[in-house]
């Protein structure tokens, strides 16, 4: 049985499978099965991936004849089929350092109660140049539950894209499952639902590369405003739950507004009737939204169709 089970869900990114499934195979930890989930592409994907599926390492690819309709569940198949005792979900769009699945294994196991280790990304645009990088305090540290909830996945997320991570899967059996749900934000919920199990390992160490491009998710989350309405969810949440207090609630609604406000002519406007309606009903009675905005804004906020 693999240590590791790497998941690559794949739609459409037929351009960036060779690079991607290359950047898995030769890792320099090799315990590990790979799972290629193909979500009923219509790109050549299946052409490529297809020349892969003799390679010892390759323990199943599944091409599905319908389309999913969302993009967690490809995970959710992917973990019940996985027999690592840790799973790596690798975006299909990502690549990534030979030692990225060294590092994530030896962090993750430091300590007994590590239920996710992950390292830092570069963002990279199309022509290779790096739009911006991640980065971490510490070259290696674990973090119990509590403060990686509240440090760093309250106000921002800091598991940026899920090739950043290992998990135990263990670990993801224990939790809801109602992160498939999702359109935008099901992987914000997922690592705080997993990170209630124990404590998080973080590498400072920029092994992973995120790829910026017009086919990812994130573009059409952010044009519909579903991604606020999702957000909104996740802390909403997280405050019933008692894993934020007050503050950094607060601290959060205000990060959400700020990036909400630079948007909201560009949003579906039926999305947009439902995002102001859930800042104007905010969980938290000691907070007001009207405490923050300028006079302006207020009104103008009030009065926006």
């Amino acid at each position: 049985m693999p240590k590791v089970s790497i998941i690559v869900p794949n739609y459409n990114h037929a351009e960036f499978l060779n690079q991607r499934i290359d950047s898995i195979l030769s890792q320099t930890y090799q315990d590990f099965e790979l799972i290629i989930l193909d979500d009923c592409s219509d790109d050549n994907s299946k052409d490529i991936i297809s020349r892969y599926q003799d390679h010892p390492k390759i323990s199943h690819i599944i091409f599905n004849i319908q389309n999913s309709g969302g993009p967690f569940y490809q995970w959710e198949r992917g973990i019940k089929l996985a027999t690592g005792k840790y799973i790596w979900i690798a975006e299909s769009d990502d690549w990534c350092e030979p030692s990225t699945l060294h590092e994530l294994v030896k962090g993750i196991e430091m300590d007994n109660e590590c239920v996710i280790s992950y390292c830092q990304m570069s963002c990279i645009l199309g022509d290779n140049r790096i739009k911006w990088q991640s980065h971490h305090t510490h070259l290696s540290e674990v973090i119990d539950s509590k403060n990686f909830i509240r440090d760093y996945l309250a106000i921002k997320v800091s598991i940026y894209n899920a090739s950043m991570a290992i998990f135990k899967k263990s670990a993801s059996e224990l939790i809801s499952g109602d992160f498939i749900d999702f359109k935008f934000s099901g992987d914000r919920l997922f690592w705080i639902e997993i990170a209630q199990h124990g404590k998080v390992h973080i590498s400072g160490k920029v092994l992973n590369y995120f790829r910026k491009h017009d086919k990812d998710v994130s573009g059409k989350a952010y044009s519909s405003g579903i991604n606020f309405i999702e957000e909104f969810q996740i802390l909403n949440y997280m405050y019933d739950l008692k894993l934020i207090e007050n503050e950094t609630y607060n601290l959060a609604i205000r990060t959400q507004f700020k990036d909400y406000w630079k948007v909201r002519h560009k949003i579906d406007p039926v999305n947009n009737k439902i995002i102001k309606s859930l800042f104007l009903n905010l969980k938290s009675n000691k907070f007001q939204i009207i405490k923050f905005l300028p006079t302006a804004i207020w009104a103008a906020f009030k009065d926006d169709k």
